[in-house]
């Protein structure tokens, strides 16, 4: 995008041999990523049910998931182990999770569908302002080596973290926006459809993420394609930072 320089577009997994990587550079980044990813995780979750408080849904509240306090919202599985599984078989070329979904009881909204709407987008709309507020202290931390140049090395580190914190946070908003029960956008997209059309098609929900999985691995390129927004919004944030970037360490795209 800059230049002749080649950079390695952030998009779903693509198999590299371990042996390309040194294996302490992959743990750090992958250390290095890991909050970024932990808090965007959080945050989803905490918007939801935030809002469904709002709304007057008070199952997440009792079960003590109105908190930023990761430990209510951690998944061993889909929080810990799948991040560090897909990171060390990409070789640090796809990092993704996930926290326990916030249970809510829709009949306690004030008003169904208004309520339903509005906790359902509250975790995409989240991760969507995260990534320009990563945009924005990847911005600060760049004027802050201007000013002290003898800390730009780690100010540097900073905003390779908060790069990978747009990038995170653009993939999590528009993967939840897939119309595919049980995520965000099939909530969105059922209000949208005919009572009997609706209803079969969040029927699809009983299987859980089984229909998404089987996109995930045997139809990647449909997925690519649903997370392109992503890899798009990606790209103008990555644009808007990328003069305030400190040397070339922050810069995880470069191949």
């Amino acid at each position: 995008m800059h230049g002749a320089t080649r950079r390695r577009v952030p998009r779903l997994p693509v198999h590299r041999s371990p042996s390309t990587v040194h294996q302490a550079a992959l743990l750090s980044d992958f250390i290095l990523s890991l909050p970024i990813l932990l808090f965007s995780l959080v945050a989803h979750e905490y918007a939801h049910a935030r809002t469904a408080l709002w709304q007057g849904d008070d199952t997440g509240y009792s079960l003590g998931r109105v908190t930023l306090n990761p430990l209510p919202h951690i998944d061993p599985w889909m929080t810990v182990l799948l991040p560090a599984l897909l990171w060390l078989t990409t070789s640090g070329t796809f990092l993704f999770g996930g926290a326990k979904p916030v249970p809510v009881t829709p009949r306690k909204y004030r008003n169904y569908v208004r309520g339903d709407l509005i906790v359902s987008s509250a975790g995409v709309i989240t991760n969507f302002f995260l990534a320009f507020g990563c945009a924005l202290l990847f911005i600060g931390f760049g004027a802050l080596a201007a000013m002290l140049p003898g800390m730009g090395e780690g100010l540097a580190i900073l905003q390779r973290m908060m790069l990978r914190g747009i990038w995170l946070n653009m993939l999590l908003c528009f993967f939840n926006l897939i119309p595919i029960p049980p995520l965000d956008g099939s909530h969105l997209l059922y209000h949208v459809l005919p009572p009997a059309v609706g209803a079969r098609y969040r029927a699809i929900g009983q299987f859980g993420f089984i229909p998404l999985f089987a996109i995930i691995m045997f139809f990647p390129p449909v997925l690519n394609f649903l997370l392109g927004p992503a890899q798009w919004g990606f790209w103008q944030l990555y644009g808007l930072v990328h003069p305030f970037g400190i040397g070339e360490l922050w810069d995880f795209t470069r191949g």
